[in-house]
């Protein structure tokens, strides 16, 4: 939590349930001016699945709530229209499939000229899904000053060349499972 809430560009390896979303929303959200009224999102969270994307959405929502933060997420399968209403509206917080993302890019709905942190999460699952081309694509057109915090449960030598290209000289750290205690 610290290295990200410093903004330094963070390199993860860890698995499933060692607490990342906290790691990365928590420091996001400090950041956040609260009630925030600007249009274009400041964060956006890149998920390989749909169920993920719902369940970081709600994190930042329960963590959130007191800053009046709106978070929304966005993956194929869900009604597109209510997407863009909530877009055009404005959000602070986007958690999105790399598919929807790209394609709300490209409509020109998603804004991403004032994003101050991207976070991949679970980056080997998405590059394992094909979405290395969407997510460069993403990356591409964020600002380059962002800061990026990349989670992976491994790290493949193709999303290392991902991170050498979009991370600046970013902390390393492994974040190991807890092993349960005997008997439990």
């Amino acid at each position: 939590i610290p290295l990200v809430a410093e903004g330094r560009d963070v390199l993860g390896q860890a698995a499933t349930g060692t607490g990342k979303t906290a790691a990365f929303s928590l420091p996001v959200l400090q950041r956040l001016e609260a009630h925030r009224s600007d249009r274009a999102p400041v964060a956006l969270v890149l998920v390989p699945t749909r169920e993920l994307a719902v369940q970081v959405s709600e994190a930042f929502h329960r963590y959130g709530k007191d800053l009046g933060a709106r978070v929304l997420p966005v993956y194929g399968g869900a009604p597109i229209v209510r997407q863009l209403r909530s877009l055009d509206a404005g959000v602070d917080v986007v958690v999105a499939t790399p598919g929807r993302a790209l394609d709300l890019l490209n409509r020109g709905s998603l804004r991403l000229d004032e994003i101050a942190t991207v976070i991949l999460d679970e980056a080997d699952e998405m590059l394992d899904m094909g979405f290395t081309e969407d997510l460069e694509a993403i990356l591409d057109a964020t600002p380059e000053q962002r800061q990026t915090v990349l989670f992976s449960a491994t790290m493949p030598r193709r999303l290392d060349a991902l991170a050498r290209r979009h991370l600046r000289d970013p902390a390393r750290i492994t974040i190991a499972r807890e092993q349960a205690a005997a008997g439990s």
